[in-house]
């Protein structure tokens, strides 16, 4: 999309997954990529090699984005790197599944921090940069199972059911500077992470899902690139879900 050429996109948690199919689409676009990361280093310079190969500008930058310091970093050396944030996508995210009678409190409390503070700590720190520059789009990665629940991911749900919730919110109160904030809410997506899940349980998945089929990164990664672009300046606050039917 022409209308993300040029422009500096934050993809937290980039290096990998769904993350690092969305910086490819940045790429593609002719966009300059940030790529955000806290684990696998390896892969990260690898995801910035590739980016750099298609004729890119990329940056890498480690940050742990459960702290309001470290996310702020991050938009800082973004913003010294190429001179502006234009568009912030919160992907990272973790998941410690587990039944509530056994789920542990660092449990509940690690995947909080992560997905939902990690997605505020981002916002808060980009807030004022987008604010004074009256433009800029966020997009969250927020989850199917944050609007339907799913039996032993309290800890998920309730971060990505918030994620929505502060998309909607923030939506509201960056509108009259000309900033939107939209959520993608996958459903059941191919990634590293979902390949962990037994058989049974992606079956019990795939019979949910009217296309028959299990997304992929690309699928995700088309939806938030169509929201970063010029055709949804006058969408905000909005939930794409993007889950075949599921929900």
């Amino acid at each position: 999309m022409s209308s993300l050429k040029g422009k500096t996109v934050v993809v937290t948690g980039g290096n990998t997954g769904i993350g690092k199919e969305i910086c490819l689409n940045f790429a593609m676009a002719g966009s300059n990529v940030v790529i955000n990361y806290l684990y696998d280093e390896d892969l990260a310079y690898d995801l910035l090699a590739h980016v750099e190969n298609m004729g890119g500008n990329g940056l890498i930058v480690k940050g742990d984005v459960s702290k309001l310091d470290q996310a702020q970093i991050i938009i800082d050396r973004a913003i010294e790197e190429f001179g502006c944030v234009d568009v912030l996508v919160n992907n990272s995210g973790i998941t410690r599944d587990n039944l509530m009678m056994r789920m542990t409190e660092n449990e509940f409390d690690s995947v909080i921090n992560v997905n939902l503070k990690g997605t505020w700590n981002m916002c808060k720190s980009v807030t004022r940069h987008m604010l004074k520059n009256r433009s800029g789009k966020i997009v969250n990665i927020a989850s199917v199972v944050g609007i339907m629940g799913n039996a032993g991911q309290a800890n998920y749900v309730a971060s990505k059911a918030a994620v929505i919730g502060l998309t909607k919110t923030l939506s509201k109160e960056f509108g009259s500077r000309g900033v939107t904030c939209n959520a993608v809410a996958p459903g059941f997506i191919q990634t590293k992470m979902t390949e962990e899940l037994t058989e049974e349980v992606k079956n019990n998945y795939l019979k949910q899902i009217p296309l028959n089929r299990f997304g992929s990164s690309q699928d995700v990664a088309n939806a938030v690139l169509f929201l970063a672009s010029d055709k949804a300046d006058y969408i905000t606050g909005q939930v794409l879900s993007v889950n075949g039917g599921m929900i």
